[in-house]
């Protein structure tokens, strides 16, 4: 366990440790989740880039005659 405290700004340090372990460089996103007694700190997964081609035909269509 390792003590950390919140800055004027509100900024918390997270341990070099902690972040080494989970992957986490500079800039990475987290998504902070109330627990009720406390905070949960969880990475933002960025979505994958797609294209059209990835996408296209995916969803149900039909054609209309005029």
């Amino acid at each position: 366990m390792e003590i950390t405290k919140i800055s004027n700004e509100g900024q918390v340090m997270i341990p070099e440790l902690l972040r080494k372990s989970h992957g986490w460089e500079v800039g990475q996103e987290l998504i902070a989740i109330d627990m009720g007694d406390g905070i949960l700190l969880k990475p933002k997964k960025p979505f994958l880039e797609t294209t059209l081609a990835d996408v296209a035909g995916c969803l149900k269509y039909r054609l209309l005659r005029t």
